[in-house]
């Protein structure tokens, strides 16, 4: 297939195949995540399960690949739909419109999916998609914090108990190891977090604070869960 011919010179047709016969599970496809799913969407992946229940605003015009002015207000899984199968028509993909929660589980099969992509916010559904995905086996890969950074290059992926200085992985860290996880790896950024500037944005109910973001560091952070997912799904075994 012409379109994926420039990556087919690098990878060989064997692997390129294995690439069109994988399919790969994200967890929320906003800066980070929406980054991931285009990447190995050029790179020829066969089917993608995407999950998030948001809705494409006007903040998220800054990081997002989805977003623009014409699919503002629309559901991030259906911006999402449309401009996948704009570059490649023959994907398969499944939508699931649903915050990930244990009450809402059960809504999707993981053994569907040959990867699980971990790109949400939150503590807890990132518990529970780790949780499940290696009790089932299945390779996960999980996204740390990316907000309030600045410097792309100081992204990096490791285990996730090699990681410093993030807020979010020490809580991780922690959690995981009550769980008896030991093992996750992970995106996270070595860069110390910026403290924002106040001001800049109404806080939505329930929320006591918003991290500021650039274009270039979720994007550079998902571009790399996308690079380690291609590398894992062609590795000689």
């Amino acid at each position: 297939m012409k379109r994926f011919s420039r990556t087919e010179m690098l990878l060989g047709k064997e692997k390129m195949e294995r690439i069109m016969n994988s399919a790969v599970l994200i967890f929320g496809i906003g800066g980070v995540g929406g980054h991931t799913m285009e990447a190995l969407a050029r790179s020829g992946i066969g089917k993608l399960g995407i999950v998030d229940k948001d809705r494409v605003d006007e903040t998220n015009l800054n990081r997002q690949i989805i977003a623009t002015e014409h699919t503002i207000g629309e559901l991030k899984v259906d911006a999402a739909e449309k401009r996948l199968l704009s570059i490649n028509p023959n994907l398969r993909i499944k939508k699931y419109p649903i915050f990930y929660l244990p009450e809402t589980e059960d809504e999707i099969d993981f053994r569907e999916y040959d990867y699980i992509v971990d790109a949400v916010d939150t503590v807890k559904a990132k518990l529970l998609i780790i949780e499940k995905a290696t009790t089932l086996g299945i390779p996960v890969i999980s996204a740390m914090g990316c907000g309030n950074r600045m410097d792309p290059g100081k992204l990096v992926i490791t285990d996730i108990g090699k990681t410093e200085m993030d807020p979010l992985a020490k809580v991780m860290r922690k959690e995981l190891k009550a769980r008896g996880i030991k093992k996750v790896p992970v995106v996270y950024s070595t860069e110390a977090p910026l403290k924002p500037i106040e001001g800049g944005e109404e806080l939505p109910p329930g929320k006591k604070s918003i991290p500021g973001s650039t274009a270039f560091v979720p994007a550079s952070c998902g571009l790399l869960i996308a690079s380690k997912i291609i590398g894992d799904l062609t590795e000689e075994k």
